[in-house]
Formats: structure tokens, sequence, C-alpha cells
């Protein structure tokens, strides 16, 4: 039989998560993969270098999706910061539930430790990023290095709690995954409140004042 002379990233991905789903196990190797998909073995290394890379890639891809699908809708653009994380959330969950099962089976190997695990590495800085772009307002004490901090830490929190949600998802058995829709809404909107500083930034204000009516008084 023919190799098939046209072979894309997207067919590589559709095949392995075949296999995976079918033998619960990775292929043996890269030679057996390709022949059982009548391609070429050059054809899988033009695009992975292995089936570890292969695998950081299938989820980031299910970023990557959802952020094509976002950034097509102008509402999206004029949202605000809570409501385009929620947006996120809603639009990145759909896609995993598209593919649960692959999703569910790759994670579950490491559901102690998502945290960490280098599967996820390739998602993790996409999505820091994009929080990181979303402009969310921090204390500003004019100090370079503490707003390095500031921002680090409030990238570290979101990436914790988008494993916590996943590891929700992972186990919610409710109808359409209700639960999970709930458990996201009630999270971000949980996390922005707590984020409020308005409140905080008008007691350092209040200092500041007191602190200048001391000096000028004294």
């Amino acid at each position: 039989m023919a190799k098939k002379k046209t072979i894309s990233e997207n067919d590589i991905i559709s095949f392995y998560m075949d296999h995976v789903l079918e033998h619960s196990a990775q292929p043996k190797s890269v030679y057996s993969f390709s022949k059982a998909n009548n391609f070429e073995e050059a054809k899988f290394y033009e695009f992975f270098g292995s089936f570890k890379a292969l695998e950081k890639h299938i989820l980031k891809a299910f970023f990557d999706n959802t952020m094509a699908v976002l950034h097509k809708s102008d509402e999206f653009q004029s949202f605000d910061a809570r409501n385009k994380l929620l947006s996120f959330y809603f639009t990145f969950f759909e896609n995993l539930t598209a593919n649960r099962s692959y999703v569910v089976y790759a994670l579950n190997q490491h559901k102690n430790s998502l945290k960490n695990v280098s599967l996820l590495s390739g998602l993790k800085k996409s999505f820091t990023h994009f929080i990181s772009l979303l402009d969310i307002e921090t204390l500003d004490i004019k100090q370079e290095q503490f707003d390095k901090i500031q921002n680090k830490a409030l990238q570290e929190s979101a990436w914790i709690q988008l494993i916590l949600t996943m590891k929700f998802w992972m186990e919610d058995t409710s109808a359409s995954f209700e639960k999970t829709d709930i458990y996201i809404e009630k999270s971000v909107n949980t996390s922005f409140d707590v984020l409020n500083i308005a409140p905080l930034k008008s007691v350092i204000d209040f200092g500041k004042f007191i602190f200048k009516e001391k000096i000028y008084t004294d």
C-alpha cells in the first residue's frame, strides 16, 4: 500500500489520540505508529520530536483553539478582565469536554500533581501570558521589583485556579458538566472579588495623608 503523501499536524494528532483511546497506551514506537497509519516515519518528525512533545502540544492546542474562537468575537474584545477570563474558561472547557476521553486519560496519570507536571508546560506558558495581557488591576506602589512580584503571584495563582478547575471537571459527573460551569463562575468571581483593591488603595491613600499631615504639623 502506498504511503499517504499529504499528512498534516492535525492528522498525526488525530491518529495519536485514537491510538491512545483504543489501546490505553502510547504507541510502542514512532515507526510502528506511522506504519499503522500509513505515512512515512519522517513525516512525524517534521512536526514533533517525540510522543511526549506531541502530548504537550495537544493540551496547548486546546488553549490555542480557545483563543482563536474568542478573538473572532467583537464582544470579547470589549469585555473587562473578569468577563474575558470567564469567557476563556467556558470556551476552554467546551474544548476539553469535546475531547474528554483523551484529556481525562492523559491527565489521570498525573492528577495528584498537575500543578507541576511537564505535560502542561506549554499550556501554562500560554495561559499565564494570557493572564498578563488582561491588565488586572494591582497595587500601584511605584516600585518595579514589587510590581514584578505582584504580577508573578497573580499569574501563578491564576494557574493554580485553572488546575483546580480541571481537577474538578475531571471528577464532575453532573449532566452536561453543569457543576463545573457553576464552579467556574463562582471561583472566577470570587478571585476577582478578592483582588478588588479599591478598599485597600483607600487605606493606603488615607495612610499617606495622615503621614503627610503628621510631618507638616509636628
